[in-house]
């Protein structure tokens, strides 16, 4: 019976933490920047930003675990994350989102956290990285204004 209830502790506190950041915990984070064109297709709800339009982001990616690397004492290798997300955001850098999404996609900033996200994902597993733990994927687009993306990553 104890088994069981600590195997559902895990599940219960990353149901509980808002983001990425737990109570307790490691997290190790990384920062890069893209640039962007893109358009909202002429959805009304996006007034004047529904015509093409840039964006400058500041990408924030975390890497959350429950404890380090006994091996290593780290979260992650830094370089090997900062290599990740600059290879991830080379995808969409210096280009027009509505040329990379030709399918119509609204490619508001949730749904490129949720891309980048995908994306990190995709190249950890690609890479046989071994980590387990939560990535949240912050696009910042002003000082005043971001959007985020947190899941959980299954030992990749």
């Amino acid at each position: 019976m104890l088994q069981l209830f600590t195997r559902s502790i895990p599940i219960i506190l990353f149901l509980w933490m808002s983001g990425c950041r737990a109570k307790s915990g490691f997290s190790l984070g990384i920062r890069d920047s893209l640039m962007i064109a893109h358009s909202f297709h002429g959805h009304p709800a996006f007034g004047p930003a529904s015509g093409m339009h840039g964006a400058t982001y500041t990408c924030d990616v975390e890497f959350c675990t429950d404890d380090i690397n006994p091996e290593t004492n780290w979260v992650f290798d830094i370089g090997e994350a900062a290599s990740i997300l600059s290879t991830v955001l080379a995808k969409y850098n210096l280009k027009n989102l509505d040329e990379v999404f030709d399918n119509g996609d609204l490619t508001t900033t949730e749904f490129m956290c949720r891309k980048i996200h995908e994306d990190i994902c995709e190249l950890l597993e690609q890479k046989e990285c071994n980590f387990e733990g939560s990535i949240c994927v912050k696009l910042w687009e002003s000082h005043k204004a971001w959007a985020s993306h947190t899941s959980r990553v299954i030992k990749i």
